[in-house]
């Protein structure tokens, strides 16, 4: 190249390594990696795909941030169909290690933004906010919503019943095992899944997969309802003192598991706790809190350092009440081994046996204030290579229940089956990609935008989805209408769009048509 009668040196744009989950554990995920590969190949780009075993990709990606880019997913959990917790993955004070927004983006007026709405009070004033920072973080790229994919899950009728499904978690919800009503003689509930937790620590797991086996034997102040409606749960009531003052009146007579009372001690040392921890994936929800003060033997006072519009109905739902006789020794969390994890808590359910890669046990615990109203004695959970190991235990009645969602090709075969009844639900969670801001090439806008520009999500919705799921566009879902910003940027799949936008930044492609900078 020729600029002002010299020759300039033209260096060829850093290669990619696109990590994505193992084959086994989601086809879905790692077919899209290679149809991404294919159209970033053809603008110019070298990208090496690197199918990465589930729990050494999360660290990867969260704990070490070492990555170009990722596929990952957020599940829907219905604590966030609030907006609170999507958006926090864009703030840039999550991008610590272990935080939720391990791609680096920092935007300031962003993060501004994500204070006001969280301080917001008035639904239509917070609404207006909400939608304007996805119209403000959506040009920038920092991340690609590859899809929406459909909750399609089954379960065995003639084993139970009562078991009903929720919007993004389908039918492995904290609910189920609650409400689930066995139909014949047995009374454990059977789940399966090809994910185990990435540990039960209550301060270290960053997977769906932890929490949702631990919160059924931990309790919270609040859990939320099918509709996200914040029912009182440990907590007998909770009030707003004043714009920074929360109180929460603790139900009387709860015991932990080991038989220790449940006091306002333990649940102002849990709070305080976590504070103390840093526990990155939880700051979300703690961003607000300046500490929990312990009124009197049913009291606590969370004190605020600014307003919050969630604090009360969606923080207080997340956060599990630790027993303090058993942590306040504990003096770094992060470091236990799986053998020193405290796994005592009040929950309706008792932990009894985990066995890594193969079985989790609970026992319904009979002290429990919901214990009545439970039908089931406990709940098992089976853990397969894979999905079609799965399929093969629901078909086969070794489950009851499928903890994920079936593959395109094993609906139909359920849907032909008399015991099962399959169930399909809109996911508000939804698959990305993440860049790494930090790094080459991805530390360049035009760059994100053209990689944005020229990834086929449509094919990946109707092939590998067989059109069960919804191209993304924002990270608060389509599905979440009243939160969700219609008129965002959509990058629509655009080959020729994705070179223009190259070009104009400055880029060139040399003989070999690799791009060159």
């Amino acid at each position: 190249m020729v600029a002002g009668g010299q020759v300039l040196a033209q260096e060829r744009v850093a290669s990619i390594n696109l990590m994505t989950t193992t084959e086994s554990y989601d086809p879905i995920r790692y077919e899209a990696a290679f149809i991404i590969a294919e159209r970033w190949r053809e603008l110019g780009f070298e990208v090496n795909v690197q199918p990465t075993e589930f729990s050494t990709a999360l660290e990867r990606f969260y704990d070490q941030q070492d990555f170009d880019a990722t596929i990952l997913g957020w599940s829907g959990r219905t604590d966030r169909l609030d907006p609170q917790f999507f958006l926090s993955t864009l703030d840039s004070r999550q991008s610590n290690l272990g935080g939720n927004n391990p791609g680096g983006y920092e935007n300031p007026e962003f993060d501004a933004l994500f204070d006001q709405q969280s301080q917001a009070f008035d639904m239509d004033e917070r609404q207006r906010i909400v939608q304007e920072m996805q119209e403000l973080y959506k040009p920038d790229a920092p991340l690609v919503v590859l899809f929406h994919r459909d909750e399609v899950v089954a379960f065995n009728h003639d084993a139970f019943e009562g078991i009903n499904p929720m919007a993004g978690e389908g039918l492995y919800s904290e609910w189920g095992p609650m409400e689930a009503r066995p139909v014949g003689d047995r009374s454990i509930l059977r789940i399966g899944g090809p994910q185990e937790p990435d540990n039960l620590n209550p301060l270290a797991s960053t997977s769906v997969w932890g929490w949702k086996w631990m919160r059924l034997y931990y309790d919270r102040l609040v859990r939320l309802s099918a509709d996200v409606e914040p029912l009182p749960w440990a907590a007998e009531s909770v009030d707003q003192v004043d714009d920074n003052t929360v109180a929460v009146t603790l139900r009387q007579g709860m015991t932990f598991h080991d038989g220790e009372p449940v006091t306002a001690e333990d649940v102002a040392f849990t709070w305080n706790y976590y504070l103390d921890q840093d526990y990155s994936y939880f700051n979300s929800y703690l961003a607000a809190l300046e500490r929990a003060e312990q009124v009197d033997e049913h009291t606590v006072h969370f004190h605020l350092s600014e307003p919050s519009a969630s604090f009360a109905s969606i923080s207080l739902s997340q956060i599990p009440i630790l027993p303090k006789h058993l942590w306040e020794e504990i003096e770094d969390a992060s470091t236990l081994s799986p053998s020193q994890i405290p796994t005592v808590g009040s929950g309706p359910f008792v932990h009894e046996r985990f066995d890594r890669g193969e079985f989790m046990a609970l026992s319904k615990f009979e002290e429990h204030f919901h214990a009545d109203e439970i039908a089931a004695d406990g709940v098992e959970f089976i853990i397969y290579a894979d999905m079609e190991g799965v399929y093969t235990g629901l078909q086969t009645g070794q489950i009851d229940v499928t903890a994920w969602r079936m593959e395109p090709g094993q609906i139909g075969l359920a849907e032909g089956e008399d015991h099962l009844t399959v169930v399909n639900v809109p996911d508000f969670g939804y698959f990305h990609m993440t860049y790494n801001l930090r790094r080459e090439p991805f530390d360049d806008r035009a760059v994100r935008r053209a990689l944005t520009m020229a990834t086929d999500r449509e094919r990946m919705v109707n092939v590998l989805l067989d059109g069960r799921g919804e191209v993304g566009s924002s990270v608060i879902a389509p599905v979440n209408t009243f939160w969700h910003d219609p008129f965002v940027e959509r990058f629509d799949f655009d080959m020729e769009a994705a070179r223009a936008e190259l070009e104009e930044a400055g880029y060139s492609w040399d003989d070999e048509g690799r791009l060159v900078r």
